[in-house]
């Protein structure tokens, strides 16, 4: 009440219940999924114009999905392959829905849903390194042998009481989102360049994962959500962009009114680090794009939804 005079016991019981505030695992999961958005944005300038442009217009920015790349191979202490994300994001309430198969490329996939449809879902590929010539299957075990895990044993410690009990402890719950944050990024040790060009000559994608491992591969606008007036579909959107100075992809995926499309922003370059014959080295690789999707609805059991696959 107003006026009345704070005692002990009112300070204990405040304290007590700091101390006792819990963080739920769907929190856990957000704050997280922010964390690796600003990083995203720190390194992908096209998707920080894409944020100023959309709020700028009093619109919102909704991500559909993230995606990240992985080696089906032998990685040290970390599992290998989809496992490698798949056994942190299952704890953080996200279920396998759908497989996919590139054979020409020699990728699998799996995508991830939350249960709540607003968080991102997650697609994980993998490059079925074992299908490649046998230099080069040399050449990527060389690489990721020695892989440590990322996640500290406290990390660990955090994550299965997650799993076990669905809550942490407000502070324990922010030193495992900085652990988790710090999981995707490479783990393993710096690629030599000669390396990384060899590779890229008969994988793309095998070149870019020996660069930056579990790093985010890109994230993807929901432009169902986006709801500014002068931009209402995909198409207007990347015009927009475009107009703006973005360099976007000259061609939209999917015919118009179809149940998914989806068109991109060219990738933003990096100096990464590589070992040359006299030490580090800087290259200058591709990192990221950023993805715009727009969905359209499907039928299912009777009832009009929006594609998710």
């Amino acid at each position: 009440n107003i006026g009345r005079k704070v005692t002990k016991s009112d300070v204990f019981l405040f304290n007590r219940e700091k101390i006792v505030m819990k963080t739920t695992t769907r929190e856990i999961t957000k704050d997280l999924l922010d964390k690796l958005w600003k990083q995203y944005l720190a390194r992908v300038s096209y998707a920080q114009k894409y944020v100023e442009l959309v709020t700028g217009k009093g619109g919102q920015v909704v991500n559909d999905h993230i995606a990240l790349r992985t080696f089906n191979t032998h990685t040290g202490e970390q599992p290998e392959g989809i496992k490698a994300i798949e056994h942190i994001i299952g704890i953080l309430e996200y279920k396998p829905v759908e497989k996919y198969v590139f054979p020409k490329k020699q990728l699998n996939a799996v995508y991830f849903e939350h249960p709540d449809e607003m968080f991102p879902k997650i697609f994980v590929s993998q490059l079925e390194v074992d299908h490649l010539p046998g230099w080069a299957q040399q050449i990527i075990h060389n690489t990721v042998k020695e892989t440590p895990y990322l996640l500290s044993d406290s990390g660990i410690g955090l994550l299965q009481l997650l799993k076990e009990n669905g809550t942490l402890p407000r502070e324990a719950a922010e030193l495992l989102i900085d652990d988790l944050t710090g999981y995707f990024q490479r783990p393993w040790k710096i690629p030599f360049k000669d390396d990384v060009l060899k590779i890229n000559d008969v994988s793309q994608y095998g070149a870019w994962v020996l660069l930056h491992g579990n790093s985010i591969n890109h994230f993807t606008a929901f432009i169902n959500y986006q709801n500014v007036k002068e931009w209402p579909d995909l198409e207007t959107t990347c015009k927009a962009l475009e107009k703006a100075g973005v360099p976007m992809k000259d061609t939209i995926e999917g015919e118009r009114g179809s149940k998914l499309q989806q068109s991109a922003t060219l990738a933003v370059n990096e100096d990464v680090e590589v070992r040359g014959d006299e030490g580090i080295e800087r290259l200058s690789w591709t990192y990221a794009y950023y993805e715009l999707a727009q969905r359209g609805f499907i039928e299912e059991n009777g009832k009009k939804k929006l594609f998710a696959g």
